[in-house]
């Protein structure tokens, strides 16, 4: 070898080395940014429980402000949306959409099924049912990423199943927790239209309008919306709501919650092998299908049934948090 081509070969190593080394870099501070949120999400919404419990009277009135404090949370999920997040949607829509069927059969079908063993009260079987028949919930694309699991196919999954949720969680709450409590469908589909869908599209429009200026925020709108501003405060205010049921039905509600959340994330898995999605693709469906939009079924719980009614919803924002996190970190270690 010349000692010019070997001069070349040197700085092209180098430059490939560099390359990957920036590279590993970038997925190295991504890895410890998700695990930030992971991590400090459950310990912040823990915080904001006790605190609804222990002051109760301090959160007097503030009910009415949870769908407004939803409707932030989704604004700013509309903003982190890109035209790439539909277009994953087009590219393998038979992907997409085996992850929306499973996540609005087995979910919902789970709420029923463990409403019934536990034989659960009214109120409480309710609650357990509507948050299974919410949509996928905002913290599933962070998990599924944690687990190395298919991204693109849970922001494809999660985009759609929150965009389809005014059409699919008032029928199926109606259906299936009709013989619990009286469900007024049509408004139900209002309160999502005004709490999910609009501030989506809007968070949406404003992406595309000043996509230079959202991206210099993007690194803080998962905190200031998912965190500061939306579930922490929404849990606070469901919790302080429900205190005196907490403290009769607490074990129980764990136990519905625990059943629910895992049985979904398993049979999401279980969904995924079966249609040969791969590792990374069962991986994410099995986040899609067991995590919920909790604090959308909270805000609709307190609207249309009673305060205990969204304490399952309230424990569920924990809890799902808590064993996505658990479940990531196992499934990382294992080879795809």
């Amino acid at each position: 070898m010349s000692a010019e081509r070997s001069e070349h070969y040197e700085q092209t190593q180098q430059t490939q080395h560099t390359q990957q080394s920036e590279h590993h870099g970038a997925d190295a501070e991504g890895d410890r940014s998700a695990r930030r949120a992971v991590t400090v999400f459950p310990v912040l919404v823990l915080v904001a429980g006790a605190v609804g419990l222990l002051l109760p009277g301090s959160f007097t009135g503030w009910g009415e402000a949870v769908p407004y404090l939803l409707g932030v949370v989704m604004f700013c999920m509309g903003v982190t949306m890109t035209p790439e997040d539909f277009r994953g949607v087009a590219k393998r829509p038979w992907a997409v959409a085996l992850g929306l069927v499973a996540h609005y059969v087995i979910m919902p079908g789970l709420g029923w099924a463990v409403a019934h063993l536990l034989q659960l009260p009214p109120q409480l079987a309710a609650g357990v049912i509507l948050v299974g028949c919410a949509p996928s919930g905002t913290a599933s694309n962070v998990v599924t990423y944690l687990a190395r699991g298919d991204v693109a196919l849970s922001v494809s999954v999660a985009t759609v199943s929150t965009l389809v949720a005014p059409l699919v969680t008032p029928p199926l709450t109606l259906l299936l927790a009709g013989e619990y409590l009286p469900v007024d469908a049509g408004s139900m589909v209002t309160d999502i239209l005004k709490t999910v869908l609009l501030p989506v599209l809007a968070g949406l429009v404003v992406r595309l309008l000043a996509a230079r200026h959202v991206q210099r925020a993007l690194p803080v709108l998962p905190w200031l919306s998912a965190l500061t501003i939306g579930v922490i405060v929404i849990v606070t205010v469901v919790v302080a709501g429900s205190a005196d049921a907490i403290k009769s039905a607490a074990l129980l509600v764990f136990v519905a919650v625990v059943l629910h959340n895992g049985l979904g994330l398993a049979l999401g898995y279980g969904a995924g092998r079966m249609a040969r999605l791969g590792e990374p693709g069962s991986r994410a469906m099995a986040f899609e299908v067991g995590m919920q939009n909790s604090g959308l079924a909270a805000s609709l719980a307190t609207a249309h049934f009673s305060p205990p009614a969204a304490l399952p919803a309230a424990v569920f924002s924990v809890w799902h948090n808590i064993s996505g996190a658990l479940a990531a970190a196992w499934l990382s270690r294992r080879a795809r």
